[in-house]
């Protein structure tokens, strides 16, 4: 996968244009074309799309859908914390806040090392604040934060048993 950095620059080579032209045709300094030609600072799509233009080019970002390579036991928990937040409503989180809470309490004197103290932390901030969509994020994100934060997850106990099951059956 090519950086944005990398797609500026080879497009100025490919049109000859330095970075002091781009500057003056784009209104975009030039110690600031230096950086994102360099990888120094990122640029959104939107710039960069903004100083392709400026050459003559657009960006076309492709996306698509990818599977995550989750290990049996993420892939577990996942289904399970997805199964939850099917259910997670401000009226439920409300009646489940207790449990939630006690879980916490519970899991901190057993919990130790990083990046468990940190993300118990974190369910505590979600939590604490009654972040809804926040703790939704957390049951359903495939990204690794996610996956780390469900191995410390205070959602036990929370879902029926035969739902518990189903999942449990169902999940490879």
């Amino acid at each position: 996968m090519t950086g944005r950095g990398e797609v500026l620059r080879k497009v100025m080579s490919k049109t000859g244009t330095t970075q002091s032209e781009l500057s003056r045709i784009s209104g975009v300094r030039q110690p600031s074309i230096s950086q994102f030609v360099s990888g120094k600072v990122d640029l959104s799509d939107e710039q960069l799309d903004r100083l392709l233009s400026c050459m003559g080019f657009r960006l076309e970002v492709i996306r698509r859908p990818v599977e995550p390579d989750l290990n049996r036991s993420e892939r577990r928990s996942w289904e399970l914390h997805r199964r939850l937040s099917s259910h997670l409503t401000r009226s439920t989180f409300e009646q489940w806040r207790p449990t939630i809470e006690g879980n916490i309490k519970r899991l901190r004197g057993r919990v130790n090392g990083q990046p468990h103290i940190r993300n118990l932390r974190r369910w505590q901030s979600l939590v604490e604040t009654g972040d809804v969509l926040g703790i939704q994020r957390v049951l359903t994100g495939l990204d690794r934060e996610s996956i780390e934060m469900r191995e410390v997850s205070p959602m036990g106990g929370l879902l029926a048993q035969d739902e518990r099951m189903e999942v449990l059956t169902g999940a490879v």
